[in-house]
């Protein structure tokens, strides 16, 4: 039996799940919540499917230790390389929640017979899940994929909102094999932190699905299905990282609204 008072897990390669994190820490308050970061390896976006797995098991058992009731695989990348081995590891002892399924069931709902484009990383878009998940909808809904690796480690780096972010943007939205669309997904945690200029280059043209705050109401519809939302908590907020950069500590200024105390967490040692 699942403890309502126990923490959320939440972990990504690096900085893009915290835009999930925030998400969820607006929608629930009074949780308490356990980031982890594994900027050792990031990004996830470019490793193989062997690598990823490794390391999202690892997170998983430091999560597990903290005794977590359900994990969040914030990275788009983890989602489709590791949830099912995740899942399988994790058994009985917490929920495990992906990034993915909960964006499908919102297209389910909202885009039947429609034309959409996918943004993300290689290992996502390579990978062909959502393609796989969105056609067995059987909604006729047309699936336009383009991998963006240059966006992530751009965004890690801190370059957006600024000219040449811009150019960057611009360049992977006018590929014509993501023409003609009527809604963009955000295939990867980090691209809510560019939503606005990628809503600027479409215009009011294109729906942009912000998938943080679609996977953060299903997180929550989850908690309060299963009589697991934590009404009484403080909403203590840990930040772990597997390697520590006074950047990445400064970065989390744009999600939380102030500088955050990072915990280094060696995975490998």
């Amino acid at each position: 039996m699942l403890d309502s008072s126990a923490p959320i897990g939440i972990f990504d390669s690096g900085i893009g799940g915290m835009t999930v994190a925030s998400a969820v820490t607006r929608l629930l308050p009074q949780e308490n919540t356990i980031y982890f970061g594994d900027t050792a390896h990031l990004p996830y976006g470019d490793k193989s499917t062997a690598a990823i797995q490794a390391y999202s098991i690892k997170i998983c058992n430091m999560l597990l230790q903290q005794n977590c009731k359900l994990i969040l695989i914030a990275c788009n990348s983890a989602s489709a390389a590791a949830y099912e081995l995740v899942k399988e590891y994790v058994g009985s002892k917490a929920r495990v929640m992906n990034v993915i399924d909960p964006v499908v069931d919102y297209i389910k709902e909202h885009y039947d017979g429609k034309t959409i484009g996918l943004i993300g990383t290689k290992q996502t878009v390579l990978s062909n899940v959502y393609k796989k998940k969105v056609d067995a909808l059987g909604k006729n809904i047309n699936l336009k994929s383009l991998a963006t690796p240059l966006l992530a480690p751009m965004i890690e780096e801190g370059f957006f909102d600024n000219n040449i972010s811009e150019s960057i943007i611009a360049s992977y939205l006018s590929d014509q094999s993501i023409s003609s669309i009527e809604a963009l997904i955000l295939g990867c945690t980090h691209y809510p932190l560019i939503k606005n200029q990628i809503s600027n280059f479409y215009g009011e043209k294109v729906e942009i699905l912000d998938t943080s705050e679609i996977v953060a109401r299903s997180l929550k519809a989850w908690l309060e299905q299963h009589y697991l939302v934590n009404e009484k908590g403080s909403g203590k907020r840990q930040f772990y990282v597997s390697d520590y950069t006074l950047s990445f500590e400064q970065s989390t200024n744009i999600f939380f609204g102030r500088q955050i105390q990072l915990e280094h967490y060696p995975l490998w040692e």
